[in-house]
């Protein structure tokens, strides 16, 4: 999503077992097809080195809450970057200083989808649910483009 124009750019239909920051790398090289990315502000569930690391070497700016107990020692320079800052700065400065709280306008736009087609398909196939999903997107962003 779009934090400014609240349009979704892409997506990807994953099973209940998929965590998100596995199916992150994917759902970052469709994003990038269509637009240049430039920062990706990312909840907490994102926090893990591999993914500051991919970040970092397509010079996005990573914007991801560290977890409460994160600790410097990690392997990742980005990653060990962001948590000395939070630490350095607390939560609220932290937040303020990077934009996180536009995430808010994300999770809104994400909301909004939900109430406006529920939060189910008829399809029976991953296939069919992966299109039923792209076509219920396709309206979505015509209908915020009105």
């Amino acid at each position: 999503m779009d934090v400014e124009t609240k349009q979704a750019l892409a997506m990807l239909v994953t099973t209940d077992g998929t965590h998100d920051s596995r199916a992150f790398p994917e759902l970052l090289r469709k994003t990038e097809r269509h637009v240049k990315i430039s920062k990706a502000i990312i909840d907490g569930a994102y926090d893990n080195s591999k993914l500051y690391q991919t970040l970092e070497q397509k010079e996005i700016e990573a914007v991801i809450k560290p977890r409460r107990n994160s600790r410097l020692d990690t392997p990742s320079e980005p990653r060990r970057r962001t948590v000395t800052l939070h630490k350095r700065l607390g939560d609220k400065c932290w937040t303020k200083m990077k934009d996180y709280g536009k995430r808010w306008s994300v999770e809104t736009a994400y909301s909004t989808f939900k109430r406006t087609f529920v939060e189910y398909y008829v399809a029976k196939t991953m296939k069919n649910v992966t299109k039923e999903l792209a076509a219920k997107a396709f309206i979505y962003n015509m209908l915020i483009n009105l």
